[in-house]
């Protein structure tokens, strides 16, 4: 094991390298350049983007239409036309498509819609 040591001779200070057996070697202020070998960076996998996911609100016979009305424009922070459209493509189509992002933000949505009494799941886009 090499430890740094100082050195005084006469009014001279240099920094001298030692070895846990406290031989001393003077150090020449000298660095010697050796080649060095330059790494290759193997080309990462770059993972694909996240492809759009979508929460999708499904029609039940439970919820009345003007809950989910409100459901969308609370929660989602929709305008009442575009609260009221969803609502109507729910009730006549069977569902709608609320939202759209990340996998984990529609995670999110399908569990707020849950926590309102909505059926509700989440799917990759197609």
């Amino acid at each position: 094991m090499l430890t740094l040591a100082r050195s005084s001779t006469c009014a001279d200070t240099r920094t001298v390298l030692g070895d846990s057996a406290g031989r001393v070697a003077p150090y020449s202020g000298r660095v010697s350049v050796a080649p060095s070998e330059l790494e290759q960076v193997e080309a990462e996998t770059v993972p694909a983007p996240d492809v759009p996911w979508v929460t999708i609100v499904w029609n039940d016979p439970v919820n009345l239409m003007s809950y989910v009305t409100y459901v969308f424009e609370t929660y989602f922070g929709y305008p009442r036309s575009k609260a009221e459209k969803l609502m109507k493509d729910v009730h006549h189509r069977g569902r709608a498509v609320v939202s759209n992002g990340s996998r984990e933000e529609m995670e999110r949505d399908t569990e707020a819609m849950h926590e309102f009494g909505l059926w509700a799941t989440f799917q990759k886009d197609e």
